[in-house]
């Protein structure tokens, strides 16, 4: 179907909620992220699908739309309801457009900044309610393939844990005569092997998703796992395999080659011998640690300064390529409530200034709209460039506050965008072998490969008033009022009566008679 239709996608295996807000918004591209943890780089090595912790969205409509922030702003509103997420909280104060970044990553003709919108909300917290909508999205939902694996108690017990679904426009054939829409779900999971393996780096699916592969999903027309068999020093003996795979396959993969033990569901070999497909993975020798391969492209940021008035943010982007230089483009969101101070921009390498090739800063405005600052940097080899920036703290209206002020205030992480150069350059038969890696990690010739990353979300504190004293001032003034209202409400409703002195009866004034015959004082 063509893309700038307004006619929904075939409701046969797409779902129909998403289809109906792509014909009504007129959406051409949308990616949704929801991310519980930070991608561990040094630990876990180059991250496969990374996304910034807590919730991400940024959607590219066409250019047929009107009113592009009315769209943002229902469509987001939807989205809530259809993940069970905090999505109605993207607002102009966390919405940027980006001119440099987030570029289409389907078929587009038209490239205009402003039909793009990003935010990102680095406080939402996922857990088995934005999982349940994410898997009734699946053709066979979580009763067949490998939906079945998806155990939310064992998912959410993991150190990382991120799930997204993109829509994009592509070619339907080799021609590109027709356009398909393309929705893909993925799930990113790190579990804890020394953990679960009780001391051991051995793993099974049953061990971690304590549950097992039973069949095929009956509408996939194709459904594989893949198991990384490959090590540093490519010696397959160090590790065994079970049940043996049907085939293996060798891949580039993020400038590195790796092998990959392949168990195609839909053959009828495979569940043969047994009624479930158990992977397992056992080290001959026992591995004390795994020395996995720096990145070439890694960063980190983070806040200082002392006191509630002033700071700096720093961030470190590290090109670990020992002879290859290549630029970065550099995506800063920052809230309105810190004031930034562009003059103190200072960019160094190796030492020296780093004057960046191309610039994009928006200022922010109060309560409407956060910063924007967009640079294309060059990063020299094996080179560490550091970027930092001074700013002022804001104070807010009491009322601004969130529930836990004193928990600190989140800022967006920073992205970063690049063309990494690739150590061993990918043959063109290998990408019309495999466009499974292909399509998840783009090759532009061969020589390098596209990578985004996200930093650390910072957490900044603001000035914070005292919240108790509200109360305090409340107790003492009623207080008051019910001290000085009470005893001027008894004058003013009291009732006074004067007694006159009674002079007494016939047997007191004889008593003193008698009295006063003995010389006694009266009663």
């Amino acid at each position: 179907m063509p893309v700038g239709a307004r006619e929904p996608p075939t409701p046969r295996l797409f779902p129909k909620a998403l289809g109906q807000l792509l014909s009504k918004y007129l959406v051409r591209e949308l990616h949704l992220s929801l991310t519980q943890g930070f991608w561990r780089t040094r630990t876990w090595g180059q991250p496969y699908l990374q996304a910034p912790a807590g919730a991400e969205l940024w959607v590219w409509f066409q250019d047929s739309v009107t009113d592009v922030d009315k769209a943002w702003k229902e469509l987001s509103n939807i989205l809530s309801g259809i993940f069970c997420a905090s999505l109605n909280f993207i607002d102009s104060t966390n919405t940027v457009t980006p001119t440099a970044s987030f570029k289409p990553l389907g078929l587009a003709n038209v490239t205009d900044h402003h039909l793009l919108r990003y935010a990102v909300l680095p406080r939402e917290v996922v857990c088995t309610e934005n999982l349940t909508p994410w898997k009734k999205l699946l053709p066979c939902g979580s009763k067949a393939g490998l939906a079945v694996l998806l155990k939310a108690e064992r998912l959410f017990h993991t150190s990382y844990h991120s799930q997204a679904v993109h829509i994009r426009p592509i070619c339907r054939d080799a021609s590109c005569l027709s356009v398909s829409w393309e929705l893909r779900q993925t799930l990113t999971v790190v579990f804890d092997t020394f953990s679960i393996g009780q001391g051991k780096r051995d793993w099974s699916l049953f061990k971690m998703f304590s549950r097992s592969v039973t069949e095929a999903c009956p509408l996939a027309s194709e459904s594989k796992i893949y198991v990384d068999i490959s090590s540093k020093t490519q010696e397959n003996e160090l590790l065994e395999v079970t049940p043996p795979p049907l085939s293996v396959h060798e891949a580039s993969v993020q400038g590195d080659r790796r092998t990959y033990a392949v168990y195609d569901l839909l053959s009828h070999f495979l569940f043969n011998v047994s009624r479930s497909l158990n992977v397992q993975l056992k080290w001959k020798r026992p591995q004390d640690s795994l020395d996995l391969s720096t990145p070439v492209l890694h960063a980190q940021r983070y806040v200082s300064g002392y006191g509630l008035q002033t700071g700096e943010i720093s961030t470190l982007i590290y090109n670990t390529h020992p002879y290859r230089a290549f630029p970065v483009i550099l995506l800063e969101t920052v809230p309105w409530y810190l004031r930034l101070y562009v003059h103190t921009l200072v960019i160094t390498t190796k030492g020296k200034e780093n004057k960046p090739s191309y610039i994009h800063y928006q200022p922010a405005q109060d309560r409407r709209r956060p910063h924007l600052l967009e640079m294309l940097i060059q990063l020299p080899a094996n080179s560490v460039t550091k970027i930092t920036i001074q700013f002022e703290r804001a104070l807010l209206k009491w009322t601004e506050y969130t529930p836990d002020p004193n928990h600190g205030f989140y800022v967006s992480p920073s992205v970063l965008s690049a063309l990494v150069p690739s150590v061993i350059a990918m043959k063109a038969e290998d990408a019309e072998q495999s466009p499974l890696f292909t399509s998840l990690f783009p090759s532009s010739d061969g020589s390098s490969y596209f990578v985004r990353l996200y930093t650390e979300p910072l957490l900044v504190n603001l000035p914070t008033p005292d919240f108790s004293m509200p109360y305090n001032v409340i107790c003492l003034t009623c207080t008051v009022v019910a001290v000085c209202y009470g005893s001027f409400y008894n004058l003013l409703t009291r009732t006074f009566h004067v007694e006159e002195p009674s002079r007494g009866g016939l047997a007191k004034r004889l008593a003193n008679i008698i009295r006063k015959v003995r010389g006694v004082p009266p009663l």
